[in-house]
C-alpha cells in the first residue's frame, strides 16, 4: 500500500446509525459490506445535532464555537478567516482535491481549498439553498464514476462525496418528508420502530418513507465502490462512510441526545483496515481529520480539538476517549445546549428557556413531529439533565437532582464548564447572535 492512499470521504444528511451494519432492520447491503469489509464505529458522535456545525467540525477537526460556525451555513453564522480545512490539509500533502455533491458548510465553496469543483449544485450567494436537494446519491456517484473513468482524478486524490439523502423535502401541503416519486417507501406495518418514540401511525410512515432514501444512499455507495474496482485502485483508496448527525425525527436531529448526535462511521482500506472490525470506543467527529493527517504522516496541528484514532484502524493500542463534547447554538432558532458524554453517563447544560424537546421546523412539520409535537411542547426543558446511560439508554429519567447522582453531577458540570473556559465558548458570556430574543420570547 502506498503511504499516500487515496481518500474517498463519502457522507449524507440527517441518517444517524439507520442500516442494517448498525442492527436496524433496513436493507443496506452495498454498506454492510463496505463495514464487513473494514472497521466499524459503534459510538461514533457527532459534535452537534445538527448539520453545517458537525459537517464544519469534520472539515475543520474542531468544535462549532471553536472553528466559528455555530448555525446553518445559509445564515449569518461563518467559518472564521483563519479556519484551515481538510482538503487544504490533504493538498499541502500532495493530493489532488476534487468536491462532489453537496458540502453544506459555506455558501463560498470556492473558499473550501478544493482543487477542483465537480458540480454547480454548492450553495452559494446565487444558488437557493433548496437546490442541493439535487444532488441526489445517484447522481453524485456516477458523476465521481465518470470523472475516475476519465482519468480526472490525480494520485493521489481526495474526494469529498456529499450525498443529499436522507433530508426531507417540503410537499405541496408544507409538510417535510423523506419521499418523493424518485423513492420507493417500504410498507409501514413492517417497518420496525424506533425505541425512543412512540409506535404512532406517522413515526411509521417516515420510517417506511425513509427506508427509500436509505436504499438510495446504499446503491450510491455502491456505485462508488464499483467504480474504484473498475479502475483497479480499490486497494490502494481509503474509503470512510459517515453522516453529520441523527435521523430527521423528533428527539433525534435537534437534540444533544444520543438519537441526534450519534453517527454512522465505516473505514475500509485493504492491507491496513483488518476486515470485520467492529470498535466500541467513543469516537468524536472532530477526530476524523487528525486521523487522516496521522495516516499520510502529517503533522496534526496544536489547535485542532480531535486526537487520531489511527491506532484502532491498524489494530494496535489506542488511548481511548473517556469523554467527548456536542452542543448546539443555532439552527432555525436559539436553541443553546452543551452536553458531555461519558461511556456511562450523559450530562446537559441548558442555556435558554425551551419546550422540553427542540424540534427542528423540518422535523416538527412532519408525519412523526405531529405526533409528539403537542406532548414536547407542553413542558419546560430543565436547566440541568443528567442520565445514566447503563439503566437508561434512552435517556427518559432525568437524575440531576437524586442524591445519589449529585456527586456525578457536579463532577460532569465542573467537567463541561473547564471545557468551555478552555476553548473560550461564547455562552459563557450571555446570549449569542444573531437574532430578535425579544420577539422570539414573546
Amino acid at each position: 500500500m502506498s503511504d499516500h492512499p487515496n481518500v474517498c470521504l463519502v457522507h449524507c444528511h440527517d441518517l444517524g446509525r439507520y442500516l442494517g451494519c448498525y442492527d436496524f432492520d433496513v436493507d443496506t447491503p452495498r454498506i454492510d459490506s463496505l463495514a464487513s469489509n473494514g472497521a466499524v464505529f459503534e459510538n461514533a458522535f457527532a459534535t452537534a445535532p445538527q448539520c453545517s456545525p458537525s459537517r464544519a467540525s469534520l472539515q475543520t477537526g474542531r468544535h462549532p464555537h471553536e472553528n466559528g460556525l455555530v448555525g446553518l451555513a445559509h445564515d449569518e453564522p461563518t467559518l472564521n478567516d483563519d479556519e484551515r480545512l481538510l482538503p487544504e490539509y490533504l493538498s499541502a500533502a500532495g493530493y489532488e482535491t476534487h468536491l462532489f455533491g453537496l458540502q453544506h458548510v459555506t455558501e463560498h465553496p470556492d473558499q473550501l481549498g478544493f482543487d477542483v469543483l465537480h458540480s454547480e449544485r454548492h450553495l452559494s450567494p446565487d444558488v437557493p439553498p433548496s437546490v442541493h436537494e439535487t444532488d441526489r446519491a445517484r447522481e453524485v456517484s456516477e458523476r465521481f464514476a465518470d470523472r475516475l473513468g476519465d482519468g480526472d482524478l490525480a494520485d493521489p486524490f481526495f474526494a469529498s462525496l456529499g450525498f443529499f439523502e436522507l433530508h426531507r423535502l417540503e410537499a405541496d401541503d408544507g409538510q417535510f418528508r423523506f419521499a418523493d416519486d424518485r423513492y420507493e417507501s417500504a410498507d409501514p406495518g413492517a417497518v420496525e420502530t424506533l425505541p425512543y418514540l412512540p409506535d404512532e401511525p406517522g413515526i411509521r410512515r417516515d420510517l417506511a418513507d425513509a427506508q427509500g432514501m436509505v436504499r438510495a444512499i446504499d446503491r450510491g455507495v455502491g456505485r462508488v465502490l464499483d467504480a474504484l474496482e473498475d479502475t483497479g485502485i480499490r486497494e490502494e483508496t481509503l474509503v470512510v462512510f459517515t453522516t453529520e448527525h441523527g435521523l430527521a425525527m423528533p428527539r433525534a436531529k435537534g437534540s444533544v441526545y444520543d438519537p441526534g448526535i450519534e453517527i454512522a462511521l465505516l473505514a475500509s482500506l485493504p492491507g491496513t483496515i483488518e476486515p470485520g472490525m467492529r470498535h466500541d470506543e467513543m469516537i468524536s467527529n472532530v477526530d476524523v481529520l487528525p486521523t487522516l493527517l496521522d495516516l499520510v504522516d502529517e503533522e496534526v496541528p496544536g489547535q485542532v480539538s480531535g486526537r487520531s484514532f489511527l491506532p484502532l484502524l491498524r489494530g494496535k493500542e489506542h488511548d481511548a476517549r473517556e469523554r467527548l463534547f456536542a452542543g448546539m447554538t443555532w439552527h432555525d432558532a436559539y436553541n443553546p445546549v452543551r452536553t458531555i458524554r461519558t461511556r456511562r453517563f450523559k450530562y446537559v447544560r441548558n442555556f435558554w428557556q425551551l419546550p422540553e424537546v427542540y424540534l427542528p421546523h423540518d422535523v416538527s412539520h412532519s408525519p412523526a413531529g405531529e405526533e409528539v409535537r403537542d406532548e414536547f411542547e407542553q413542558l419546560d426543558r430543565p436547566y440541568e439533565e443528567l442520565y445514566d446511560l447503563d439503566v437508561d439508554p434512552h435517556e427518559r429519567e432525568n437524575v440531576a437532582g437524586e442524591a445519589e447522582y449529585e456527586g456525578t453531577t457536579e463532577r460532569l458540570r465542573e467537567e463541561l464548564q473547564e471545557w468551555m473556559e478552555a476553548t473560550d465558548d461564547p455562552l459563557l458570556s450571555g446570549s449569542v447572535p444573531p437574532g430578535d430574543f425579544e420577539a422570539m420570547m414573546a
